[in-house]
């Protein structure tokens, strides 16, 4: 059995199924799993597993460290004076500057030895983003010195958070690290030209459970409304203006349209407001957040799924979206972009349509063929449900997973 310390930024988080579905997984295989967290996430809509696991009761806090040192130090001396019967010897421990140099003596040891006073050891330590691998490196000096350090990277902290901090913010991590894990092939070769080992680099994808999304063939019915869905977050990376516009150049030659979009963000403002520009409001509807049973039946009742996803003006990219794996195993044609390691998931004009990134015409495009051949909406669900089975299978990656722990517990 392995006993594996997850750190990840929040917890719960409906928009995170993928790392739920590693948790899951490894406790489904026996072996023991910890999550430490950087902020509580939403309690108010949580995924059915959460409670199915008990993972609440798995769940611990990482204190924040404030950034003034004087604030830092006499929150330490509070934080020192709850704990300290927990683990005596390792909360002085983590204060031995001689030892442990500036991460003893700027107190941010102290406090990753806080987050596991009470603790056992670990046979891995897994930062779930590249930001948290600063943490983890914390975390394990402190409560797992044997334990290794493995690092996901899979959007964010491999794309915006480089072009805020430099190409040079990961490289102690490089060092420190055993073992790094894209979640795509786009993402290996963003960490190689960073100056990361390649020896230490394993692309492992992030997977669905297929046996929940059933797939359905699509057909269309005489005078039935065409539906079509976008799931994600209403912010600049997903490109929802772009699917926007495209409708807006169909609409009068395909009127009979519905086009429903789930999810909430900084942009719903402004995504209300073009809908209104463009005269779309009996037609484009921002469905606010949905839980995951909901998004399954907006996903079952749907015709067509897009994913515009773009290049955000700050660098933020996307890897092979979870919602488009999960539109893909149900059956849905699918138009999505060239994109971060989208194409890694949707085969052009196979299992769904690529089309360049910020191109309203080309999804109009699309959009416009697919609707004109229905026909051909069952031949392409079909190869997206089998590409979906045969490399985002949550089980398979499940398995995969714990095969890279063990191969890189026993290196």
């Amino acid at each position: 059995m392995l006993k594996v310390a997850f750190i990840v930024n929040h917890f719960p988080l409906l928009s995170e199924t993928f790392i739920l579905n590693q948790i899951t997984g490894l406790l489904e295989r026996g072996h023991q799993v910890d999550i430490y967290t950087c902020t509580p996430g939403d309690l108010n809509k949580v995924h059915p597993d959460v409670e199915k696991y008990c993972l609440l009761e798995r769940t611990y806090y990482l204190p924040e460290i404030p950034q003034n040192f004087l604030k830092r130090s006499l929150k330490a001396i509070g934080l020192l004076s709850i704990n300290f019967t927990k683990a005596p010897r390792k909360l002085l421990r983590s204060l031995n500057g001689f030892k442990y140099g500036k991460s003893a003596t700027s107190l941010r040891l102290f406090y990753a030895a806080i987050a596991g006073a009470d603790k056992g050891a670990y046979d891995i330590v897994h930062c779930q983003f590249g930001t948290l691998s600063f943490w983890g490196m914390l975390f394990r000096t402190i409560n797992a010195p044997q334990a290794k350090l493995v690092v996901s990277f899979r959007g964010y902290d491999i794309s915006q958070f480089i072009q805020e901090h430099g190409d040079r913010i990961y490289d102690r991590t490089f060092v420190e690290a055993d073992l790094f894990l894209p979640n795509c092939d786009f993402f290996k070769r963003r960490l190689l030209k960073l100056g990361c080992d390649e020896k230490k680099i394993c692309v492992h994808y992030s997977g669905i459970d297929c046996d929940r999304f059933q797939y359905t063939p699509r057909y269309r019915h005489s005078h039935q409304k065409i539906c079509i869905a976008t799931i994600g977050r209403l912010v600049e990376k997903k490109g929802i203006e772009y699917s926007i516009r495209a409708v807006a150049k169909i609409v009068k030659s395909c009127p009979n349209l519905e086009y429903k979009i789930v999810g909430c963000g900084s942009l719903q403002t402004e995504l209300e407001q073009l809908i209104q520009e463009l005269d779309l409001n009996n037609i484009v509807h921002l469905l606010g957040k949905k839980n995951r049973q909901e998004i399954i039946e907006v996903l079952q009742a749907s015709h067509i799924f897009i994913a515009p996803s773009i290049t955000a003006r700050d660098g933020n990219q996307d890897a092979p979206v979870n919602v488009l794996k999960e539109a893909m195993a149900i059956g849905l044609p699918v138009i999505s972009t060239y994109h971060g390691g989208i194409p890694e998931l949707v085969e052009d004009c196979v299992s769904g349509f690529l089309v360049p990134e910020r191109d309203a015409e080309a999804i109009a495009s699309k959009l416009q063929y697919l609707i004109a051949h229905p026909e051909i909406w069952n031949i392409i669900g079909a190869a997206g449900r089998e590409r979906v089975e045969k490399y985002f299978n949550m089980q398979n990656l499940n398995d995969e997973l714990v095969d890279i722990y063990q191969k890189v517990s026993s290196d």
